[in-house]
């Protein structure tokens, strides 16, 4: 079981590692879904942990619907991370129809420079879900999809992630669970759903509260938790 954990800082990179986190999605502004973080940023995590780190690229929080200019803005931030150090981006976009941008994938994902690429959760807008994952299928450097199987808490939709685990298996897109987990039930939302990567944010934060740090035993006992799932 893979557990990936937001860090938006140094401390909190250091913090996860530290603690039993197995990745890291390095963002900004995590209170608007999480934006690009600067490159010294970037560069000064990743130098910092030992783990994979995977970093946002996202312009704005408007919405996932990008101009011209965004994806050049986006192409820029691709190319920067892709010498900084760091393990992977997390991206992603929509066409104004709902459906995934394949024009700016075909953009960006050749600038990766071998990174890894998670799908981010533009996801969780489309209408078919099923239909978006078999066309991120075609890039084969998308791994995973960052996912609460629609567009509320993850683990209030178990059937619909049990159905996009099912119809990863054997493909190269993994699901990634996210949005809304809790340590209190995560065993059972992984046995239910067939899950093998989570994401957590503000729920192994001091309070639950995005703006806190890490909370270390919180993470700590989460982590040990789930090395029993495996």
């Amino acid at each position: 079981m893979i557990l990936e954990v937001i860090a938006t800082c140094i401390e909190d990179a250091l913090t996860a590692e530290a603690n039993g986190a197995d990745r890291l999605e390095l963002i900004t502004a995590i209170t608007e879904g999480g934006l690009t973080p600067g490159i010294g940023l970037i560069q000064q995590v990743a130098k910092a942990v030992s783990i994979p780190v995977f970093v946002m690229v996202r312009p704005h929080s408007r919405s996932f619907v990008y101009s011209d200019n965004d994806i050049l803005t986006m192409a820029a931030e691709t190319r920067a991370i892709a010498e900084s150090g760091a393990a992977g981006i997390v991206v992603g976009a929509l066409t104004s129809e709902g459906r995934i941008d394949e024009r700016a994938l075909e953009t960006l994902l050749p600038l990766t420079n071998g990174l890894q690429v998670t799908f981010h959760r533009a996801f969780d807008e489309l209408e078919d879900q099923i239909a978006g994952l078999r066309t991120l299928s075609h890039y084969p450097q998308i791994k995973r999809v960052l996912t609460s199987a629609g567009p509320g808490p993850a683990m209030e939709a178990i059937p619909a992630m049990r159905g996009l685990v099912q119809e990863s298996q054997g493909g190269s897109v993994k699901i990634l669970a996210g949005s809304g987990l809790k340590p209190q039930g995560i065993q059972a939302f992984i046995e239910q759903t067939g899950v093998t990567e989570v994401h957590f944010g503000s729920a192994v934060r001091i309070g639950n509260d995005s703006l806190s740090p890490i909370d270390p035993a919180v993470l700590r006992a989460l982590a040990e938790s789930l090395r029993c799932v495996d």
